[in-house]
C-alpha cells in the first residue's frame, strides 16, 4: 500500500526529511535527496517574516525542481497572519503546506507560535482551518505529544485537526516541556495510529538513529513512514541505510573516506551557488565535524576546514583529507 498525501504518492515506507532551523536548507536538502529521503521540508518559516518581506524568511521559500516532493513549513500566532504567509508561500509552488507546532525553542512556543498552541487547542484548530482553506495544496501538521506529562492531548489534536482537513500529521515522541531531552515516546504515536477515526497517514519522528530501530520501530508502532532530523545532519547516508535494511535485513556498509568528501563537497558546492562564497563557505563550517565523524585524528584537519576563506582552500584540504585516509585505508 502507497502512502497518500493528497495526490502525492510517497511509495510504501516514506522516509521524510524533518523541517530543522538553519540546517534544512536547499544544499542540505540536496544532498539528502541524493542519498533516499522521499520527501523533505523546508526550514520553518515565520508567517510574520513571510508578510513583512523579510529577507531571511523569503529567500527560504526557495525549492527547486529536483527536490519534489517539497513542503513549506509556516509557523506563526496570529491566524490573519498565517493565513496570509500560506497564500505567499504557495505562490512559491511547493507541493504541501506544513504548520508547525511542535517547535519547542523559547522565541517561538513563548510567542505563542510553535508548540504553545498545544496549551490552546481551539485556537489551533481555527489556525489550521484558516490555512487549509487559504491554499489548494495538501496541507499537513507536525506537532508533539503536548505541552507537558500532564497535557498530553495529541490524541483529540489528531482527530479534529483530521476533521478539519489536514491531509497527514507528524508526530514528535516528546513533550514540549522534553526540548529535546530524555527518551521519544511512540507508544502514543501508534494509540493514534490505530485510532479507527484516524484515516490520514500518521509519521513518527524522535531519535531514529540507526537501520535496527527504524525497522523496530516500524514493527512495533505501526505509523505511516518516519520523519528523520538530528540523524541526517552530517550523515544523509541515514536514508539509503534505513532503506537497504528495510530491503534485506542487512546493513549497507557505511560511507567511504572518498564518499565522505564527495558529499561534503558536493554540500559546499550548492551552499555557495545558493548563498553567495562568503555566507556559503561559512555556514558549511557547522557541517564539517559531522560529515567526519568518528574518523580517528581529524581534529587538525577539522580545525583547517572551519578557518578555510575561500572555496579553493576548503577544496585543497579536502583533497589533502582524501590522500591522507586513503591511503591509510587501503
Amino acid at each position: 500500500m502507497s502512502v497518500q498525501i493528497g495526490n502525492i504518492d510517497l511509495g510504501e515506507f516514506p522516509l521524510l526529511l524533518a523541517p530543522m532551523e538553519d540546517v534544512s536548507d536547499p544544499p542540505f536538502r540536496y544532498v539528502c535527496k541524493q542519498n533516499g529521503a522521499d520527501m523533505m521540508y523546508t526550514e520553518f518559516i515565520s508567517s510574520e517574516g513571510l508578510i513583512r518581506d523579510a529577507a531571511k524568511s523569503r529567500q527560504k521559500l526557495d525549492i527547486f525542481e529536483y527536490e519534489r516532493p517539497i513542503g513549506i513549513q509556516i509557523f506563526g500566532s496570529d491566524i490573519n497572519s498565517m493565513r496570509s504567509a500560506t497564500e505567499i508561500a504557495t505562490l512559491a509552488g511547493p507541493d504541501i503546506m506544513d504548520i508547525n507546532y511542535g517547535c519547542p525553542v523559547k522565541q517561538v512556543a513563548c510567542r505563542g507560535a510553535g508548540a504553545s498552541l498545544l496549551q490552546d487547542i481551539d485556537k489551533m484548530v481555527a489556525m489550521t482551518k484558516a490555512v487549509v482553506e487559504a491554499t489548494h495544496l495538501p496541507v499537513t501538521v507536525k506537532t508533539r505529544l503536548g505541552w507537558d506529562d500532564d497535557t498530553k492531548n495529541v490524541y483529540e489534536v489528531a482527530e479534529r485537526l483530521q476533521d478539519i482537513g489536514i491531509k497527514a500529521l507528524t508526530i514528535h515522541g516528546r513533550t514540549r516541556a522534553q526540548m529535546y531531552k530524555g527518551q521519544a515516546d511512540w507508544a502514543l504515536i501508534r494509540d493514534i495510529k490505530k485510532n479507527p477515526r484516524i484515516q490520514i497517514p500518521i509519521f513518527g519522528n524522535g531519535d531514529i538513529d540507526s537501520p535496527e530501530k527504524a525497522a523496530q520501530w516500524r514493527m512495533e508502532y505501526e505509523v505511516d513512514g518516519m520523519m528523520i532530523g538530528r540523524a541526517a545532519i552530517g550523515y544523509p547516508w541515514i536514508f539509503r541505510e534505513i532503506k537497504h535494511y528495510f530491503a534485506t535485513g542487512e546493513h549497507l556498509d557505511g560511507p567511504t573516506i572518498a564518499e565522505r568528501i564527495d558529499v561534503c563537497r558536493t554540500h559546499l558546492e550548492k551552499s555557495v551557488a545558493w548563498k553567495g562564497p562568503k555566507t556559503g563557505i561559512f555556514e558549511m563550517r557547522r557541517h564539517y565535524a559531522s560529515y567526519f565523524k568518528g574518523i580517528e585524528n581529524f581534529k587538525e584537519f577539522r580545525m583547517r576546514l572551519v578557518q578555510a576563506g575561500t572555496i579553493e582552500d576548503v577544496e585543497e584540504i579536502l583533497e589533502q583529507i582524501h590522500d591522507n585516509y586513503a591511503t591509510e585505508m587501503a
